[in-house]
Order: C-alpha cells, then structure tokens, then sequence
C-alpha cells in the first residue's frame, strides 16, 4: 500500500514541478533561436565581439588622453569615428542587399581584426602619434559600419518570423552586457597587463567571431542577382523608408527617445554637483549614473520572456518610448542617487523593449532586398541621436540647469511620441504579420 501510496503521489509532484518551470520560461530569456544553428553561430560572434570592441573603445580615448593630456582631442576621435561610421553603414548596409551577406560579414570582421591588431603593434611599440590612432580608428568605424547592417540584416534569413522578438532580444542583450562588461574588464586589465593587452584581447575575439562567422551558411540576394552598389542604391533605400509609414515611425520613436531624452551629457555635472560627488568629478556617483541604462537593458534582456511573444509591436514600442520618458523625468526630479539610478535603470528597461520590437518591425516590414539599406540607416540612428543629443542637452543644461533640461525633455518625449501615435494610428494596431 505504501508503494502504491507513493506512486499516486508522484504524478502532482511531477506536474507541479513542470508547472514551475513553465512559469519560469514564461519570464526568463526566451532562448528558442538559439536551437537554429546558423542563428547560433551568428549570435556567439557577437557575445564574443560585444565584449571585445569595448576593450578597445576604453583603450583608444585613453591612449589618446594619455599622448596628448587634452579631453578636446578625445573630443575630435569622437567625431572622426562618427563620420565614417555614418558613411560605411549607409554604403554597406546597400551592399549587403546586393551580395552574399554571409561573405561581407567575413570581409568586414577580417578588417576589424586587421585595425585591432595594428593598434596593438602601435601601443606595443610605443607609437608616441595621435594621428596614427585617428586613422585606424577611421578606419575601424568603416568596417564597422558595414558589419553592423550586414549582422543584423541577416537574423530575419536565419530564424521564423515569429522568433524575431526573442532573436532580436538575445542580440540586444549581450551588446547592452558587453558596454558593462568591457569597461569594468578593461579598467581592471589595464593596470595590471598594459593598454596593449586590450587591442590585443579585441583581436583574439574577432578571430573567434570570424571562426563561427565562417561556418555560417551562403546567404546570397532572394533575387539571385549579385551586382555593385552605388549612391542610386543608397538612396534607394530612403525612397523606400519614405514610402513605409510603419518603418518610418519606428525610426522616429528612436530619434524622439533619444534626442529629446538622453541625458548623458550632463551626467557628469548632476553627479558632482546633484548627489554629492564634489570636486572629485562625481566619483562613484558618475559610475553609477553611466552604468544604470545599460544595467537596466540587461536585466529586462533576461527577463525578456515576460514580452517578446506580444504581437502588438506598434504598441509596445509607443508604451516602451512613453515609459522611457518618464522614467527620465523622474530621474531629473530625483533627490537621491539611489532614486536616480533606478529612475535610470527603469529607463534602460524601457529602450531594451523598444528596441527589441523596432528591430522586430525593420526586419519585418522590409523587404529582404532592402533591408540590410535599412538597417545601414537604422544603425545611423542609433549611433547619431545620442551624440546630438549630448549637444542638445549640453547646450539646454548650461541654459537652464541640468535638471529643468532633464526634465523637460522627459516630458517632451512623451508629448512627442503621444502626436506621433495619434498622427499614424496605423502604428498603434500594427502586430506581427501585418498592420
């Protein structure tokens, strides 16, 4: 009887641990994509690469300080990795709609290795010249540029339409990791193997990444035609952004959130002056404040089960950007740090979801033809409205005070992304599979 006793009682155990484990899956990472193999090598490099590439954005403008003890030439490097970022990724996201992608990711990533390691024969040497660095930063940046469209115009060629959200949510994930993770292991390497070792770290990953990158099936143009692209083509891609109402507002959303609402600029001053950081220059307080959004991303990333099998995208991403602007109001209003970094971290939760679903949408409602274009231009976005927005809120914060600017703009993401929904209302009802 004992025996039988027990052998009734298993069953409700059993299913009462299945039950706990389908309610952790619903709220954990969805990680389906990665059972694809092609996706999987693709996302590997990029773990690999994520952490990697910020070992060397540590390293260049600390080398350049180091050489020339002037934040303004630090200032120049920034401007002169923007300007090719910009041009390369609108040229390549055009010509990976025209060739094999998986051949332009090997080009591309061969060219970053090759400009990683020439920085570190540069330091190894002990190169003494700024120069040197601005042309093989330039360099990099372009090769980036043409990676990035061409990365990540290819998920929608590796993975079903419906596992576009948890693929995007992975992708995202480890990059936002890897902007925490790279610093904090590149200021902790540094001081005990040299600045050296980190350019020559960022080489080994991407000799990895080209390894996985390698094994990666031929993903040549649907339209089976492999030709040259030039400017017609480039702008081809803005006629076609033009024209797709959908495709348009979510890149919108982005600028609205990160122009009007991207503080960082002053982070430094609010750190120093608004939570006690002195004349330290903010100390552990700027640390926190820079670190909080990408924290925030990382968290929601890993918990992304509770909202990448929501169908409707559009309004995701309207609630995500409203949220987001919130959130940085209520950092500009905070009277504490620790209020304020979770005001941030709430924040960085919200891009991660808008994020996760704008990217969802571009690689939906494009065409394969186009979409590596869009991406280009998507990747312009995202790399450009934050440094206007350094602009804009540094000028409005020297004005008005950091905080009234903080403030303000938080709310004036909210009134803007509220007239951008009411003006397209067809961006509201869009959900997976058509609007």
């Amino acid at each position: 009887m004992a025996g039988s006793r027990e052998r009734t009682a298993e069953p409700p155990q059993d299913g009462e641990n299945q039950g706990r484990g389908r309610t952790a899956r619903r709220f954990a990472m969805d990680v389906t994509p990665l059972r694809i193999p092609a996706f999987r090598r693709l996302w590997s490099s990029t773990v690999v690469t994520s952490v990697g590439s910020q070992l060397t954005a540590v390293a260049v403008p600390l080398q350049i300080y180091e050489q020339t003890r002037s934040s303004a030439w630090v200032g120049i490097s920034g401007a002169v990795a923007l300007v090719p970022l910009v041009i390369f990724a609108l040229w390549g996201g055009a010509i990976a709609d025209m060739m094999d992608r998986r051949r332009l990711l090997l080009l591309s990533n061969a060219g970053i290795a090759v400009t990683s390691l020439l920085f570190w024969a540069q330091a190894a040497a002990g190169a003494e010249s700024v120069w040197v660095l601005l042309v093989l930063l330039g360099f990099q940046q372009a090769f980036f540029g043409v990676n990035s469209p061409t990365r990540t115009a290819s998920v929608a060629r590796l993975v079903p339409a419906l596992q576009l959200p948890a693929a995007t949510a992975l992708t995202s994930t480890v990059a936002q990791l890897g902007m925490i993770a790279g610093p904090m292991l590149g200021g902790a390497l540094i001081p005990v193997l040299g600045l050296e070792s980190l350019y020559l770290l960022d080489t080994l990953a991407l000799c990895l990444a080209l390894a996985a990158v390698w094994r990666l099936p031929a993903l040549p143009p649907q339209s089976g035609v492999v030709r040259r692209a030039g400017l017609r083509d480039v702008l081809d891609g803005f006629r076609y952004l033009a024209t797709r109402r959908l495709l348009l507002v979510s890149f919108l959303a982005d600028v609205i959130a990160m122009v009007l609402g991207m503080p960082r600029a002053l982070f430094p001053q609010m750190a120093a002056v608004d939570f006690g950081g002195g004349a330290d220059g903010g100390g552990i307080a700027l640390g926190l404040l820079y670190a909080a959004i990408p924290a925030g991303a990382v968290l929601c990333g890993l918990l992304s089960g509770t909202f990448a099998r929501l169908r409707r995208h559009g309004a995701v991403v309207v609630i995500a950007v409203l949220v987001w602007g919130l959130a940085i109001a209520g950092f500009g209003l905070a009277g504490s740090l620790w209020v304020a970094v979770l005001m941030l971290t709430f924040a960085g939760a919200a891009d991660m979801v808008s994020m996760v679903f704008r990217g969802t949408i571009l690689q939906q409602a494009a065409s394969d033809e186009m979409r590596g274009r869009l991406q280009g231009v998507f990747t312009v976005v995202v790399a450009g409205g934050p440094r206007l927005a350094d602009l804009v809120h540094g000028t409005a914060g020297a004005a008005v005070g950091s905080r009234v600017t903080v403030v303000g703009g938080g709310l004036l993401v909210v009134v803007a992304m509220l007239g951008l929904a009411v003006a397209v209302p067809a961006f509201w009802r869009y959900r997976v599979g058509g609007a």
